[in-house]
């Protein structure tokens, strides 16, 4: 199977162009190759595929196999795979994803993409749809206890489910200690992706997340956009955000005029490759 490594801000997939390759169990195959001792190593696997409803499709599976509707930086680095590898010239594309289909404005230098703008769509409040087992119109700085402490979120859906949380530091947080919990408590029926967060001032904010079906990664897209969301709901940022992460920065944008969230940032190829996957599979039973 050939592959491409790639990864936004730190948060790595393994890519197959599915316009080409094809891939028969592409859960499985995730599992293998994200295992960063035995495997590839990544936060899982994206498909790019063909489409009928848009110029490509993305399918996107997690470190353990199971799948994700959407994924930020994923989205970001889809976009530099088919312009740099010659399956598209256009600078604005479509992409289907599992949260609907996205549009996308490539920036470029020297012929290859540097950096991506996506709108990412209307966040979605409404408990039912996100979803999440709360009462009300919305779930805005409401109290959940987890591990015997209470914690305050905010929940938001941008294709995928997220709860943020405030905090006044996040360096040391246990978060393979706490992160579990948060993903895995029964008020969250899809489980969840959890954001830790602590607000610099109006304009920045830094963040941790533990996503759902990997850990703890460097960066999640949708969740940078479900952050700078929440930020502006509980009146702590402006509508457009720095949000820093442990891969580094992407630039939010909440439009007032068509409430569409935008995120930019950066996309970078790490390498190619090729392997066999009946010898992975051999060497992992092992």
């Amino acid at each position: 199977m050939k592959f491409t490594k790639m990864q936004g801000i730190g948060n790595d997939y393994v890519y197959v162009n599915c316009l080409s390759e094809q891939v028969k169990d592409p859960a499985g195959t995730a599992v293998l190759v994200s295992d960063r001792h035995f495997g590839v190593g990544s936060d899982g696997l994206i498909l790019i595929c063909p489409s009928e409803v848009a110029d490509f499709r993305m399918d996107m599976y997690n470190a353990d196999g199971s799948r994700g509707e959407m994924c930020g930086n994923g989205i970001r680095c889809v976009a530099k795979y088919v312009y740099d590898y010659g399956l598209t010239q256009e600078k604005k594309i479509t992409i289907e994803t599992l949260g609907g289909i996205k549009t996308l404005k490539l920036f470029t230098e020297d012929g290859v993409v540097t950096r991506v703008r996506v709108d990412m769509g209307e966040p979605i409040l409404v408990p039912g749809q996100i979803p999440v087992s709360f009462e009300g119109d919305t779930v805005i700085d409401r109290p959940i206890t987890v591990q015997n402490k209470e914690y305050r979120v905010t929940c938001v859906s941008m294709g995928n489910p997220h709860a943020i949380v405030f905090m006044e530091e996040i360096r040391d947080l246990p978060l393979t200690e706490i992160g579990p919990s948060f993903e895995n408590h029964e008020l969250f029926p899809k489980r969840i992706n959890t954001e830790f967060v602590q607000v610099v001032d109006r304009k920045h904010v830094n963040m941790r997340v533990w996503e759902r079906g990997s850990g703890e990664t460097l960066a999640c897209g949708t969740g940078a956009c479900a952050t700078a969301v929440a930020c502006a709901l509980n009146g702590k940022t402006d509508r457009d955000v720095t949000i820093g992460l442990l891969g580094g920065e992407l630039e939010i944008e909440w439009e007032e005029t068509d409430n569409h969230v935008y995120m930019t940032g950066p996309a970078a190829i790490v390498f190619d490759g090729e392997i066999d996957m009946d010898a992975l599979r051999a060497n992992t039973r092992a």
